[in-house]
């Protein structure tokens, strides 16, 4: 088994959080410091920062939340910035966010310790539907939307084309309903950037066919056993 997929079994940080860790040196195999990519045995000893991490059974848990806006999608935050993890309920497990959504960003959120899962759902082959809720400063029209929904150029490429529709428009604002298939930094608020329009308000909605009801901003609750079998299906 790859070292990082080992760590993001274990709970103990997502395959790209556990990637930097053995970058950083931080991880250990047996009496060598760990290399990207390095295969792990089941008779080796794994530390993180010196200490022996325990290979014990391990319980998959899996919620949902709907992210305020104003907190960071990481464990943890070296600015001192309020994290997801404040969110979670009493006795969850040591679970990390799929994905991220922006500081400024609010909506659905998946919570996992399942590595597999959260490695598939985020990365860019998987190419999974997220619709967001996104408010414009003013007036925007249908044909406005015709060069995001075609592609617009981003770091030198083109985006993927992409379904847009105003779902509520007037003199002060302009909501609009996006899907897009890519997870670029900060993608939905720099494709509005390319057309002139600024995003005043920005929410995810869905991911595919798992919808953000029922959860007020803050919220959070377990995964159902239907919507685990979903995504795992995605």
């Amino acid at each position: 088994m790859r070292i990082n997929k080992l760590l993001a079994d274990l709970g103990v940080a997502s395959r790209r959080s556990a990637d930097e860790m053995i970058s950083s040196g931080r991880v250990q195999i047996n009496s060598h410091t760990a290399t990207l990519g390095e295969n792990v045995e089941e008779t080796d000893k794994v530390f993180l920062d010196g200490k022996l991490l325990v290979r014990k059974e391990k319980t998959e848990e899996y919620y949902i939340m709907n992210k305020p806006k104003g907190v960071v999608c990481t464990v943890s935050d070296d600015r001192g910035r309020k994290t997801v993890m404040s969110y979670l309920p009493e006795g969850c497990g040591r679970v990390f966010p799929v994905g991220r959504l922006d500081y400024d960003t609010e909506g659905l959120l998946i919570l996992t310790n399942d590595g597999e899962l959260s490695h598939r759902l985020t990365h860019p082959s998987s190419q999974i539907p997220k619709t967001y809720l996104v408010r414009i400063e003013g007036t925007l029209t249908e044909k406005d939307l015709n060069p995001i929904r075609s592609g617009v150029e981003l770091d030198g490429v083109l985006t993927k084309k992409c379904k847009a529709h105003i779902v509520e428009t007037n003199k002060a604002y302009t909501k609009v309903h996006i899907t897009i298939t890519e997870g670029k930094n900060r993608q939905v608020r720099r494709m509005f950037e390319a057309i002139g329009k600024n995003v005043a308000f920005l929410k995810r909605i869905s991911i595919g066919q798992l919808k953000l009801t029922g959860l007020d901003r803050g919220e959070c609750r377990p995964l159902k056993e239907q919507e685990i079998a979903y995504l795992k299906g995605l």
